[in-house]
């Protein structure tokens, strides 16, 4: 390690090769730096990813790699999985930012994982992707009031700016 700047007492220090994550740099430690061994008065500190993390229930196979590569290279993290019931079982797990569904799918359809999930997480906010949002939307069904609707077919850069724009919010 190189020192690239001092000032006063404190040292920074560069580091050649980047850590593997989330340990990505360090800074001296608070106190003295009089020691002859600096390497003491270094603190290793974690960066935590700000990442925002979707999950993703789409039973057509293909229809869902093309999703989770669309969001994956726009920044996303993402959890996909077949059907509403596995989809949810994985929102028990751990939190997510947002739950991006089709609505007809076997097992459990996105309403009614949309509607369970947003009980877990009232935080949590909902996007469905479907062919069939004017009729399975209707003003008697259980999604969520404030669930985005993304109707198919849609060019994959129209889903990532509807998801940046809903996760800005």
């Amino acid at each position: 390690m190189l020192p690239v700047a001092r000032r006063e007492v404190h040292t920074i220090y560069t580091l050649s090769n980047p850590l593997p994550p989330p340990l990505n740099g360090c800074l001296p430690r608070v106190g003295s730096v009089r020691d002859t061994d600096n390497s003491k008065n270094l603190h290793w500190i974690t960066v935590l990813e700000m990442i925002q993390k979707i999950l993703l229930a789409e039973d057509d196979n293909d229809m869902r790699r093309f999703l989770v590569k669309a969001l994956e290279k726009a920044g996303y993290k993402v959890a996909s999985f077949d059907n509403g019931a596995s989809a949810y079982d994985r929102l028990r797990e751990e939190p997510f930012s947002l739950l991006l569904t089709d609505i007809v799918m076997p097992e459990m359809d996105g309403i009614e994982l949309a509607r369970r999930a947003t009980e877990l997480d009232p935080d949590l906010k909902v996007m469905f992707i479907t062919g069939f949002a004017a009729v399975a939307l209707n003003s008697d069904s259980k999604a969520p009031k404030d669930a985005k609707v993304l109707s198919k077919p849609f060019h994959l850069r129209d889903l990532v700016d509807e998801v940046n724009k809903l996760l800005a919010a």
